[in-house]
């Protein structure tokens, strides 16, 4: 069952994220807006990794290659996120 809430909430994570970046309206636990998405997908990736090492211990994070490669992409587009957003985001006149 932790197996489930570990991937669940490292998922859940990575829309809220996109989202709350790309400035779109999505429901999370705190409220409409891109900042409430912001926070909540930082809530989910710090509860999906501490139930990870909880479980696991913190070297199988860079070992479960699925997991890693997960939580990689998610820190790269949070890293990069708003490059994107203006690069594919300009209006055309």
């Amino acid at each position: 069952m932790i197996d489930f809430i570990i991937g669940v909430t490292l998922m859940n994570a990575m829309p809220h994220l996109v989202l709350g970046i790309w400035k779109g309206r999505m429901f999370s636990v705190f409220g409409f807006g891109n900042k409430q998405n912001i926070a909540y997908g930082f809530l989910c990736l710090v509860i999906s990794i501490v139930l990870y090492v909880y479980q696991y211990g913190l070297d199988e994070i860079f070992t479960n290659k699925l997991y890693f490669g997960s939580l990689c992409i998610l820190l790269i587009y949070f890293v990069t996120g708003h490059l994107w957003y203006k690069l594919f985001n300009k209006i055309e006149k």
